[in-house]
Order: structure tokens, then C-alpha cells, then sequence
């Protein structure tokens, strides 16, 4: 495991993640189509990634209005965290473990790690009423704690002037698996494009 401390939303992020699956992204790759078919959403993330790979060039370095709010939010959320559960969050830029990675929101003592989600206002009361782990954010969240080899998450739902939820998830080793075979597939097949792509370039794919 390799941690890259670099500031998230950076041009140097970008890069260094450039090509690899990230927990973010990992419900993408588990994804399937209907019936069981092929995903569309997980096919266009992987010719994202061979591009990143082939090009040596990130696919997204942008910023936009939205994105820097929640990146106030976010600092607003870890702050409200920090003082509530009087610990001190350590941010780092990108963890790298074979062939994915994750940027989590901090890193919590030797063995927790803190993901920090906003939601507008009728969505958060609506999780606050179920008080329950989101089940979208399961793969992302789950798969840092592979990522990193940490063994809970504390997961921060946050909106300014609203009680913010937050709910903890211990390491799912049997989640964990499943998710494991499915990001080896995902990389397996991500080389064969890859490699399919350089082939033109060398005139086999033609032959």
C-alpha cells in the first residue's frame, strides 16, 4: 500500500490516478446490464481508463461552482466531526494498493477512515428519518477500507443548518471478495483493451 500525499482536485491527483479503478467507482464495476448483460456505464469507465493509460493524460482535470462548494461543505463536515468525536482526521491524497485506489475524506486513528457525503436538504431528512448506511455508497465505502486495509468507516451525511447523520460500517470480508473478483475482471479486461488499442499502432490488429 502506497499513500501519495497530494491535495485532492489537483492536477498531480489527477495523474496519479490516472487509469486505475477507484473506489468511487466501484459500484461502475460491478455494475451489469439488464438481464445480467453487459453495462454500459461500466464498458464507458473502462475506455476512460484505457484512454488515461494509453494517452498518459487524465481524463478529468476540472473544476466547476459545484464542486467547490462541496469541497467547502466537506471542510465544514470534518470540522463539525473532529470537534463532536474529539479526534484530529488526517487527510491524505491517494492510496494506491496494486491496481486500485481510493482518496478518502481522512483517515481516522491506525484502523477508521471517514467519508463525508452532502445532500440537499430533503434528502438528508429523509436518511436522518431511516437513520441506516446508505446502501449506494456500500461499494465505495467498503472498498476503501480494502484499499486502505483499514477496518471501519464512519459514514458523514452533512448539510449546513441540519443535524448531520453520521453511521458506521465495519469491514464486510464477504462484500469485500465479491468486490475483489470483480475489480481483477475489470482490470483483466481493461488490459486486453489496452493492449488491442497499442496493436493498431504497431499494424498487428490489422494483420
Amino acid at each position: 500500500m502506497q499513500i501519495v500525499n497530494c491535495e485532492q482536485g489537483t492536477e498531480e491527483w489527477f495523474r496519479v490516478r490516472a487509469g486505475m479503478p477507484t473506489a468511487s467507482e466501484f459500484a461502475t464495476v460491478m455494475a451489469s446490464g439488464r438481464g445480467g448483460g453487459e453495462s454500459k456505464t461500466r464498458c464507458t469507465y473502462m475506455l476512460k481508463l484505457a484512454g488515461e493509460i494509453i494517452t498518459g493524460e487524465p481524463a478529468d482535470s476540472f473544476t466547476n461552482a459545484h464542486m467547490e462548494r462541496g469541497k467547502v461543505m466537506e471542510e465544514e463536515a470534518r470540522n463539525w466531526y473532529a470537534f463532536q468525536h474529539n479526534v484530529e482526521p488526517e487527510r491524505v491524497g491517494f492510496i494506491i494498493n496494486g491496481l486500485k485506489g481510493c482518496s478518502p475524506d481522512s483517515m481516522l486513528g491506525s484502523d477508521g477512515m471517514l467519508e463525508i457525503k452532502t445532500a440537499l436538504p430533503h434528502i438528508l431528512i429523509e436518511k436522518l428519518l431511516k437513520g441506516e448506511f446508505s446502501p449506494e455508497h456500500k461499494a465505495q465505502c467498503q472498498g476503501a477500507l480494502w484499499v486502505a486495509e483499514r477496518e471501519w468507516i464512519d459514514l458523514v451525511t452533512y448539510w449546513p443548518r441540519l443535524p448531520p447523520l453520521v453511521v458506521r460500517a465495519q469491514r464486510d470480508e464477504v462484500y469485500i471478495a465479491g468486490l475483489s473478483r470483480a475489480v481483477d475482471e475489470f482490470n483483466a479486461e481493461l488490459h486486453e483493451v489496452v493492449e488491442t488499442i497499442r496493436a493498431y499502432g504497431d499494424g498487428k490488429a490489422a494483420a
